[in-house]
């Protein structure tokens, strides 16, 4: 394999492409047993039937795991996004229908996202009392089997020339209420600074879903505190703060 060409560093990893096969390198610190639960979920979505980069091989590169898939040439819906604004609500609204083909699906071998929460409740930084009203909170949300990716943003979707969209990055999935899901990618259009694209894309959502927006709001608080325990400080102070506006019964 040759990792001469890079398309994606991120924190704890570097993506290159060779040929039609894309490798995505972690670092030397990063967790074997998170490797393999997202190459296992990568896996496992494949049986679904969504759209997505079919895993060619787990191995090890100079010390370093690495998971080898499909590449896919596109553009992720971000990039078109960026290039075309004037279409944006158009991205979104694909974005939308996207997301809702994946909450279509079930997959009863994936990780349970309430489960998942809890533990992340758990490992914040949160006072007792707080986390004792997360927990409280998700244990009294409906309980629900769908597929959720969990990091659902529109760089995580690719476009090929013929129009088709790829879902790529499945290391956060799990099944679960999809409003749960939806409540993420509100977050991370805020977090990437885009809050009238967070707007529009909750008005879209809960329109195409006849998903009230209040009940995805619930959400918002208990996703948040789940997500500060990663991250850099800056995301963790914003993601924190979005638990404080909620008033607990």
């Amino acid at each position: 394999m040759k990792l001469d060409r890079v398309i994606a560093v991120r924190n704890s990893k570097t993506v290159y492409r060779d040929g039609d096969r894309c490798i995505k390198v972690f670092n030397e610190d990063y967790s074997k047993a998170d490797v393999l639960n997202e190459a296992l979920n990568q896996a496992r979505i494949e049986e679904t039937g969504l759209n997505i980069p079919k895993i060619l091989e787990v191995s090890m590169i100079d010390g370093k795991w690495a998971i080898v898939s499909e590449y896919i040439k596109g553009k992720t819906l971000q990039q078109l996004m960026d290039e075309d604004p004037d279409r944006k609500n158009e991205h979104i609204e694909m974005l939308v229908d996207i997301q809702l083909g994946i909450h279509e699906k079930e997959c009863p071998l994936l990780n349970k996202l309430k489960d998942k929460m809890n533990r992340k409740i758990c490992q914040s930084t949160l006072d007792a009392t707080t986390r004792y009203d997360l927990h409280t909170r998700l244990e009294g949300m409906p309980k629900h089997k769908k597929v959720c990716h969990g990091d659902f943003n529109p760089s995580n979707v690719i476009i090929t020339e013929d129009g088709t969209p790829f879902i790529i990055d499945w290391a956060h999935a799990t099944q679960g209420n999809a409003s749960a899901d939806a409540a993420r990618t509100y977050l991370l259009f805020w977090l990437g600074g885009d809050i009238e694209g967070a707007k529009t894309y909750l008005d879209i959502f809960c329109k195409k879903s006849n998903t009230a927006k209040q009940y995805v709001q619930k959400w918002m608080p208990i996703v948040a505190a789940s997500q500060s325990v990663k991250g850099n400080e800056t995301e963790r102070e914003f993601l924190l703060s979005w638990v404080d506006v909620v008033d607990y019964e």
